[in-house]
């Protein structure tokens, strides 16, 4: 079967299409035919070597994923699934691949009404996004969120969960064409990064936000922990901007009673059986009210999962870019 692999963690410019070994599913696996594969920035770390997962070269890339369940070698399939049902999935790598043995914990029934590209889009970024409002922002009905990185895949979840969750959701995004993607995704308001913080006091009266999602870090950081109301919440998620992993001066946390907090979903989620199906399960209704629709961007065949990343790599990804095994 064909994927797409890392041959050496060279950066995404050197990731290859080969002919691989088909999957044998263990015991606690289900076998799934690959449709579309989902584009995510720990994708574009493992090209590089620089994700906490560090597997040895050569592998498969593709974190999730959607496709349909083949029966397994003895012609099986576990508990929960049956043969040709629609489903998503993520792991830690692998899915890039018109094959995967997924574990059972970490693949899910795909509701008809969504496409394969869609279904692809969702595991990743939108249980990322619940286990960081819910979670560990616990968040509550009537508060409000800000969302750096708004355009961008966990962006767009992000404002699309909290939106589910009944939450006010402003992004803050780098153009107005990205603004445009959050605006489709669902955010009651849209600011320009350059000068977000004065805007975002402009909104809210002076009060600040309940809860900040970053994705960016670097020199948004401060300001960031500025736009918190009292009791508000800064979720860090990741550090896209590349400038480096910014410090807190711990007497703004004292002062003003805000908190810093780490999202770490696979750590937490991989650790804990059944936890990623309560996710899933938090997020039907949402799936079925038609508050969370992942919106789709690029789409690329298999032998452009390289582009992919690198045009994710050049920050040119609007909404989640989504590659075509078949």
């Amino acid at each position: 079967m064909r994927a797409a692999q890392v041959l050496d963690t060279t950066g995404p410019a050197d990731v290859a299409v080969r002919d691989v070994p088909e999957p044998t599913p263990g015991p606690d696996d289900v076998l799934v035919e690959v449709h579309s594969v989902g584009v995510s920035f720990p994708d574009l770390l493992l090209s590089k070597g620089e994700y906490q997962l560090k597997p040895d070269p050569p592998f498969t890339l593709g974190v999730d994923f959607a496709g349909t369940v083949v029966a397994g070698p003895d012609g099986t399939v576990p508990d929960g699934f049956e043969v040709g049902q629609r489903v998503a999935g993520v792991g830690g790598w692998g899915g890039a691949a018109e094959l995967v043995a997924n574990p059972v914990s970490s693949t899910f029934v795909l509701p008809d009404h969504l496409s394969f590209d869609e279904g692809a889009a969702l595991p990743m970024n939108y249980l990322t996004a619940q286990f960081a409002l819910a979670e560990r922002g616990q968040l509550r009905e009537g508060e409000t969120v800000l969302v750096h990185g708004a355009a961008g895949g966990v962006g767009t979840a992000t404002i699309q969960v909290a939106k589910g969750y009944g939450a006010r959701t402003i992004a803050v995004v780098s153009t107005e064409q990205k603004g445009e993607v959050a605006r489709a995704a669902g955010a009651d308001e849209v600011v320009l990064l350059d000068g977000f913080r004065a805007a975002v006091q402009e909104l809210t009266d002076n009060r600040g936000v309940d809860v900040v999602l970053d994705v960016v870090g670097g020199d948004v950081f401060t300001d960031s922990l500025r736009v918190l109301s009292t009791q508000g919440r800064l979720l860090v998620v990741g550090f896209a901007a590349g400038q480096g992993i910014p410090e807190v001066k711990v007497n703004r946390l004292l002062l003003n009673n805000v908190d810093v907090r780490g999202v770490g979903w696979g750590a937490f989620a991989m650790f804990r059986p059944g936890y990623m199906h309560q996710q899933w399960a938090e997020l039907v209704p949402m799936l079925e009210s038609g508050v969370v629709k992942p919106p789709i961007g690029a789409t690329y065949d298999l032998d452009g999962f390289a582009q992919a990343l690198l045009d994710m790599d050049a920050r040119k990804t609007l909404g989640k870019s989504v590659v075509h095994v078949r």
